[in-house]
C-alpha cells in the first residue's frame, strides 16, 4: 500500500498535466497530496516528517502557482525539497551520533562509521545535484519537457542512484557466518 501513496499524487499530477493544463495538474497535486498525508494517518496513525515537508511546500508554492497564475512556483518545488533533503543529509554529517542515512538504514545494516559518512555524503550530494538539474531543466526546456522530467527522470534517476549503493554497499557488508 505504502508505493501506491508514495506516488499517485505524482501520476494524478502528470495525467492531469496531459488532459489539461499545469494549473488544474497544480490543484490536483494539492488535493493529491492532502489525500495522501490523510490516508497516512488513517492507516499508519503516524505522517513522515517528509511527507508533512512535501505537504506544506505543495501548499505554499501550489498556491502561488494557482494564485499567480505562475508555472515558476511549482517546479521549483522541486528543487526546494531536494536541497532541504540534501540539507538535511549534510548536515547530519557533522551533528548528532549517527548520519541520516544510518539513522534510517542501521538497524538493517551494520558499516564502520566511515562508509556510514561516505554513503550519507553520496545522498546529500544526490538531492542537491537533482535540485540543479531540475532548475537547469525548467530554464532550457519546455513544460512539458519539465513535467517528464518530474514524473519519469528524477524517479529513475533514484533507482540508478539506489542500484549504484547497493553496489557500494554489497563490498562493505560482511559475509554471513555458516553454522559448522
Amino acid at each position: 500500500m505504502k508505493p501506491v501513496l508514495e506516488f499517485f499524487p505524482i501520476v494524478l499530477f502528470f495525467v492531469a498535466y496531459k488532459l489539461y493544463d499545469i494549473y488544474v495538474a497544480t490543484a490536483v497535486v494539492i488535493v493529491a497530496t492532502i489525500v495522501q498525508v490523510a490516508a497516512y494517518w488513517l492507516l499508519y496513525r503516524k505522517v513522515e516528517t517528509m511527507h508533512w515537508i512535501t505537504l506544506g511546500l505543495i501548499l505554499v508554492m501550489g498556491g502561488a502557482t494557482l494564485y499567480l497564475q505562475d508555472e515558476q512556483f511549482i517546479k521549483w518545488k522541486l528543487t526546494i525539497i531536494e536541497w532541504l533533503f540534501g540539507g538535511a543529509f549534510l548536515v547530519s554529517q557533522f551533528i548528532g551520533n549517527k548520519t541520516f542515512i544510518e539513522r534510517m538504514m542501521g538497524a538493517n545494516l551494520e558499516l564502520p562509521t566511515r562508509i556510514w559518512k561516505r554513503l550519507n555524503l553520496s545522498w546529500s550530494l544526490f538531492f542537491i545535484g537533482v535540485g540543479f538539474l531540475n532548475l537547469y531543466v525548467m530554464a532550457h526546456y519546455s513544460t512539458d519537457d519539465w513535467v517528464s522530467f518530474k514524473t519519469f527522470g528524477v524517479p529513475g534517476l533514484m533507482v540508478v542512484f539506489i542500484v549504484v549503493q547497493m553496489a557500494f554497499l554489497y563490498k562493505h557488508v560482511p559475509a554471513p557466518e555458516t553454522k559448522k
